[in-house]
């Protein structure tokens, strides 16, 4: 009997889901939209109805369905439990629990960052490896880490939380998760934009930056066209997220570090300015490790929370 299971990959803009049979293959992909009001209420519901939707649509029996991998987007621990994530409204959430007792199927839950490394480790940039480190630079900066093959979870459900990585002492700002000088602040998109801002605030060299609207895009597109001042901007980025990769390493030793999110979009540049700076601070065992860039794109998750129910 051929099998299935979902990935359910829940943001704060959009829940990501999609039917994968047991061999990796997606079958079908679909959104629906997340509705943060009234601290997230609906959004199990809503995902359930979505998945129990289609099982209908497809003509699907239950013996026939794994499960459903879910991801969040904050700290999940090993049995289902998110104590709050603020983009999703919710304070203590029994997330497998419900879920399971809403389509009467089996139910795994973890870290949206977690999962994405799953994916990529079962289909995507780190295919064939058992032991790796993904970074996602978007909007913020999110973590994955597999050991043997499996998610690095932690007590807190905190595993892979790069992005709170201490990188700077000198920094007013604080980041969202409260600190000051998190790699976050740096490395992630809106990190790379205030880089180049300060850039330009305290320099007076022409730039291409200075003609449009800053964004870590714009940074990268201007220095592939040689521009100094976008140099010194990614040589800054590439110094923090070099260094804390470094720090990483030398604790997990992954056989490859993948980078994914909208800023790996910047392709090899990224890759290469980033390596330039994690050689010289990399334990002499984890100097010559593989970068990677992710393969997988958005749908990272929905493999990752697939993977997550097959595992």
């Amino acid at each position: 009997m051929k099998k299935y299971c979902f990935g359910a990959d829940i943001g704060g803009t959009t829940v990501k889901l999609g039917l994968f049979d047991t061999e990796g293959n997606i079958l079908d992909k679909w959104e629906i939209k997340t509705h943060t009001e009234n601290e997230g209420a609906a959004i199990l519901p809503d995902t359930a109805a979505a998945i129990l939707g289609k099982i209908e649509e497809r003509k699907l029996k239950p013996e026939e369905i794994v499960g459903i991998g879910v991801g969040v987007p904050g700290p999940v621990s090993i049995d289902g439990v998110v104590p709050h994530t603020a983009n999703l409204g919710w304070g203590y959430k029994e997330v497998t629990k419900e879920l399971s007792e809403r389509t009467g199927l089996p139910c795994k839950a973890g870290n949206d960052a977690n999962v994405a490394a799953l994916g990529e480790m079962w289909v995507g940039g780190a295919k064939g490896h058992k032991d790796v480190l993904l970074l996602t630079l978007g909007t913020g900066v999110g973590g994955g880490i597999i050991v043997d093959g499996k998610i690095l979870t932690g007590a807190h459900g905190a595993g892979g939380e790069i992005g709170h990585i201490h990188v700077e002492d000198h920094i007013e700002e604080h980041c969202g998760c409260g600190n000051q000088g998190c790699l976050e602040q740096f490395a992630s998109a809106t990190g790379i934009a205030r880089l180049a801002r300060t850039a330009l605030a305290e320099s007076e060299s022409p730039s291409l930056l200075r003609e449009g609207e800053i964004t870590a895009k714009a940074v990268f597109d201007a220095l592939k066209e040689g521009d100094e001042l976008a140099k010194q901007v990614v040589e800054r980025f590439g110094k923090y997220l070099g260094t804390a990769i470094a720090v990483m390493t030398s604790i997990l030793d992954p056989e490859v570090i993948v980078i994914g999110g909208g800023v790996s979009k910047a392709g090899q540049i990224l890759l290469d300015y980033t390596r330039k700076y994690f050689r010289p601070n990399a334990y002499k065992a984890s100097k010559d490790i593989e970068f990677a860039l992710a393969q997988l794109g958005n749908d990272a998750g929905i493999y990752g929370c697939a993977k997550l129910i097959l595992d």
